[in-house]
């Protein structure tokens, strides 16, 4: 057996197992670890089985949003089922113990993802054991089992890499302590602002720009600062992803790119979806690709006349992220968001605020004077008030982005292996070598 014997009188007061304290006796504790693996081997031999017969989950899933139009069959759902079981089988050779609750997260993400939501009975008040499984797997709520065993996966997946030695690659602590000088963060008068510093190249996202963003956000929601600013440097907010991104293959090949190209962008994207703080983008320019997504994540947008709203995914053979499929047909209609996402019509300033993308436009001259004078005098406002009214109207749909999220995900791991787009970004390429 890999891990301990875990107490679950000590899990409810969050002791570790184990621990020279604990005064249950063998009898008291649960083998939780050998449950949950025996668990797994009765449940996948029939999941397998049904693989080839299921029908995309988030048709059937009321918090779902029908307009989103995307589909997983055939293809894609084996190659999620076959990415789900080798998740299952990896778990079996991880070294280390990831921590009780890190437990009881695979075990709710395992029944969601073979089960469906919590179908059930609630155990009673002393099944202790039982009832802390149930809350687990409950917690999950309507979140389809495509996310769930995403999530799985995904979470397999660090935990695999954590237990491994750093790799030259992308050593995790260069991730959260980044040194780039392609993001600058400060903090001064109870803002945190985030800046994009890469203007020779129109502030493109490399990958590395992605880590750097995630960790400075989840910095951000934990300083004192009130209210926290997305913004760019130079002429550009952001051209969006810089295509040599998909030019250095790893080890594994493209899937392999793809495949950990799919969980950074998740990862970014429910960066913005989970912040718990004020969030505000000053779009000091043009706007391309992933920084106008996830627009529709923000609390307000602020907008130089100057700027414009591009996002041209069937261009690229690719299709929408930053959860647009749900929140721009939600703030301009689907007709709208259809000419964005489907066709990429290219928006003003003006239009996208007419459309709802936009807060507010300024002119050009006056608008980093006037936009940072109004953010220091909302910057005084009581931030604890500011945190809870955004949680009052932002909690309801938290879980349906995180759906969205990981939908959209998965759905451009596919398309990145497409013909379409990796030939459309050889043209892409080809033709900006010749500029």
């Amino acid at each position: 057996m890999l891990f301990p014997s875990l107490c679950l009188q000590c899990v409810l007061k969050k002791d570790l197992p184990g621990h020279a304290c604990c005064p249950h006796s063998a009898a008291g504790s649960l083998d939780f670890w050998s449950d949950y693996i025996i668990e797994q081997k009765a449940l996948l031999a029939p999941l397998e089985q049904k693989t080839k017969f299921q029908q995309q989950e988030l048709a059937a899933n009321p918090l779902q949003v029908p307009a989103l139009g995307l589909h997983v069959g055939g293809p894609a759902m084996q190659t999620s089922q076959k990415d789900f079981n080798k998740a299952v089988s990896q778990l079996k050779l991880l070294k280390e113990d990831p921590g009780n609750e890190v437990k009881l997260k695979l075990y709710a993400l395992y029944k969601q993802a073979t089960e469906g939501p919590c179908n059930v009975p609630k155990p009673g008040m002393l099944d202790f054991i039982n009832k802390t499984k149930w809350d687990a797997w409950n917690a999950l709520g309507s979140l389809s089992k495509e996310a769930a065993r995403q999530n799985y996966v995904d979470l397999v997946s660090k935990l695999s890499a954590s237990s491994e030695s750093p790799s030259p690659e992308a050593p995790e602590a260069d991730r959260k302590q980044p040194e780039s000088d392609s993001l600058v963060v400060t903090s001064e008068d109870g803002i945190t602002t985030i800046r994009l510093n890469r203007p020779t190249k129109k502030n493109a996202l490399t990958t590395q720009m992605y880590h750097d963003v995630i960790a400075a956000l989840q910095a951000a929601s934990k300083d004192e600062s009130a209210i926290t600013v997305l913004t760019g440097s130079g002429d550009y907010f952001c051209s969006g992803n810089d295509l040599t991104n998909f030019t250095t293959l790893p080890a594994g090949g493209p899937e392999e790119m793809a495949r950990r190209s799919a969980v950074v962008l998740r990862d970014f994207v429910n960066c913005f979806i989970d912040f718990p703080k004020p969030l505000v983008a000053v779009v000091n320019g043009p706007a391309v690709g992933i920084s106008v997504t996830v627009l529709g994540l923000f609390d307000v947008v602020y907008a130089t006349d100057r700027a414009t709203f591009h996002t041209p995914f069937s261009h690229l053979g690719q299709s929408p992220e930053g959860c647009s499929s749900y929140t721009f047909p939600k703030i301009m209609g689907s007709s709208k968001a259809a000419e964005m996402l489907l066709f990429g019509k290219k928006l003003t300033a003006q239009e996208a605020c007419a459309q709802g993308l936009v807060t507010e436009v300024f002119p050009d001259s006056t608008f980093q004077k006037e936009v940072w004078a109004r953010l220091k005098a909302y910057s005084k406002l009581p931030p604890n008030a500011m945190r809870i009214s955004k949680q009052i109207i932002r909690n309801r749909e938290k879980e349906t982005l995180h759906a969205v999220n990981a939908e959209e995900s998965s759905v451009l791991r596919e398309r990145w292996l497409s013909d379409e787009c990796m030939n459309a970004i050889a043209s892409f390429l080809s033709r900006k070598s010749k500029l």
